[in-house]
């Protein structure tokens, strides 16, 4: 039996707020994700990290925009690079999964790199179905899946994953529900990651900065406290904390001097250069 998009959506899509979260994404065709994507068909929805290579701003005027996307481009992939560096031990029958997998970035980087099952979870059925066409197109789609589920109930089996991340997708969602959910799928000993910006306890609430991120993506940053607090009610024991603030602003600094900046890369770089916003790698093992 075929359950209609509507009653699916429904099951899928808890809330009115996650409603409108799917429609952004499902709307969505940002250049900023899209030209980046096409340079080697890698789509990625999320920042880079590293110093850039300061000579595609230099040379000629005719290509310099060129040089500059793919110089951006290069250091999202290395983000992705850094966040799959810490998934720990994973073999080609393990399972793996990416929630909030957008149009599979990081997934297809995981498949080519450990040979693994990679299921993607988005709330977005344009991003879905964006993947699932790339998966068949790369020719892994025996080992590589996009499925439309709420990442905070997705349905899979508990203790079935070797490895799980989101890759800047919390922000999107309450953390002691999703990393409950983490904590179900993992089996024991299993390695979760997050990549994702949060606002810094020390310098107390949101700043303006942060606040306007949070519109601009119609998302909720959370402070650096509750990943620790949510983490440990989950049985999720860190092993490693990487602090990415400084490596990310050169990637802000280029993409403010590109032709796809959105306006929104003054306040990271204000968040960042003035201490109340951070950019952090959280490792954790299943316990």
């Amino acid at each position: 039996m075929t359950m209609t998009s509507s009653h699916t959506s429904g099951k899928v899509l808890r809330t009115q707020y996650q409603a409108s979260v799917a429609e952004y994404w499902n709307a969505e065709k940002d250049p900023v994700n899209i030209k980046l994507g096409e340079v080697d068909g890698l789509f990625h929805h999320h920042y880079g990290i590293g110093d850039y290579d300061p000579s595609v701003l230099e040379g000629p005027e005719e290509t310099r925009d060129q040089r500059v996307i793919e110089e951006m481009h290069r250091l999202e992939t290395a983000q992705a690079d850094v966040l799959l560096d810490h998934l720990g031990p994973v073999g080609p029958e393990d399972r793996i999964m990416d929630t909030g997998s957008g149009r599979g970035g990081t997934s297809f980087m995981a498949n080519q790199r450990f040979g693994c099952h990679v299921d993607g979870v988005s709330i977005s059925e344009k991003q879905v179905a964006f993947g699932n066409e790339q998966a068949e197109e790369r020719g892994v789609s025996d080992k590589v899946r996009f499925h439309f589920r709420n990442m905070l109930d997705t349905g899979f089996p508990s203790g079935s994953l070797r490895a799980s991340w989101n890759n800047e997708s919390t922000m999107y969602v309450d953390l002691f529900e999703l990393f409950a959910e983490h904590a179900r799928l993992l089996e024991y000993g299993g390695r979760y990651v997050t990549i994702t910006g949060c606002y810094n306890d020390v310098t107390g609430g949101r700043s303006k900065a942060v606040s306007r991120i949070d519109e601009h993506y119609t998302c909720n940053i959370h402070a650096r406290s509750q990943y620790f607090k949510a983490m440990a009610a989950n049985n999720l024991v860190p092993i490693s904390v990487v602090d990415l603030t400084g490596p990310t602003i050169p990637y802000w600094e280029l993409r403010a001097q590109s032709s796809v900046a959105t306006g929104i890369e003054e306040p990271f770089l204000t968040a960042y250069k003035e201490g109340s916003f951070h950019y952090l790698l959280i490792a954790a093992d299943r316990v």
